[in-house]
């Protein structure tokens, strides 16, 4: 009898809905969130094409830096996606009914997102504008932050994107960047230190490095001065080094090293000089 009851409580509480509205309802819903998303998908791919075209007009003009472009172009994909992503989640709860105005015009709804975390999305950004307009690093720049080395592979509007030697690609929020190293600026100056016998004959010594300088610096490119003698020194330890000063160009620096090297050791030795082991220290 009990169990009776209870299945015509229920089936009273079914009959009381229309279903067939139900079901019209959902069905419309559905088609228009997919119509949507489907709308809101094409105006991302335009958006991408209209950035690539653009980046890639002045990729191609003479004196623009490529790295710099690479950056906008990275920076605008990003804001090109977080702009359509809020449009899109308006849209969606504006079709399921939610009164996203009233909320947003709420007092207390806008306190409890700044509170939330609005305030260090907004330091993101603002950070990351200034990292751009300042040029403190661009794409592909060789940097350090916040003590980890490497090179950065993207910009985005609330991370930059470090990938270090050993491969790994460090995520580092804007607002955490206050003091950068860039390694990407200019040329540095590079010191070779030749490790030497202290019976060593410093003439002969010169006279073949001098030899192999001046034949590398007249047909190598990445050279952009002839290679500096600097005369013999005494290390911490007690070992005398001959030190060799060079100026490559940007990026070159331990090639133009091993290049300078991989002549001297040879030529050193076919005139009888010879070297202690261990006989070469890098120093940038």
């Amino acid at each position: 009898m009990k169990r009776s009851s209870a299945i015509l409580i229920i089936a009273t509480v079914f009959d009381q809905f229309d279903w067939s509205k139900i079901g019209a309802d959902i069905l419309s819903k559905t088609i228009e969130i997919i119509l949507i998303s489907l709308l809101f998908y094409v105006l991302n791919i335009l958006g991408q094409k209209l950035i690539n075209q653009t980046t890639e007009h002045y990729l191609n003009k003479e004196n623009t830096a490529n790295n710099r472009i690479s950056t906008i172009h990275s920076l605008l994909k990003n804001a090109l996606f977080y702009t359509l992503l809020i449009f899109y989640i308006y849209t969606i709860l504006t079709v399921f009914g939610v009164p996203v105005g009233t909320l947003i015009a709420s007092a207390g709804i806008a306190s409890l997102a700044i509170g939330l975390g609005a305030q260090g999305f907004v330091n993101d950004i603002v950070t990351g504008f200034f990292i751009l307009v300042e040029q403190q690093f661009e794409v592909g720049d060789l940097v350090t932050i916040s003590e980890i080395n490497g090179t950065v592979t993207a910009m985005g509007l609330r991370t930059t994107q470090v990938r270090s030697s050993d491969g790994t690609l460090h995520y580092i929020p804007n607002r955490n960047i206050s003091i950068v190293a860039n390694f990407s600026r200019g040329h540095r100056q590079q010191m070779i230190n030749l490790r030497i016998k202290s019976d060593t004959n410093i003439a002969e010594l010169e006279q073949v490095l001098q030899q192999v300088n001046e034949q590398l610096y007249k047909t190598t490119d990445e050279l952009l001065a002839l290679p500096e003698l600097l005369g013999v020194n005494v290390q911490p330890n007690g070992s005398l080094v001959y030190q060799i000063k060079i100026n490559p160009k940007q990026g070159s620096e331990i090639a133009m090293q091993r290049l300078l090297i991989s002549h001297y050791l040879p030529d050193l030795k076919k005139v009888g000089i010879t070297l202690p082991t261990n006989t070469l220290n890098l120093q940038g």
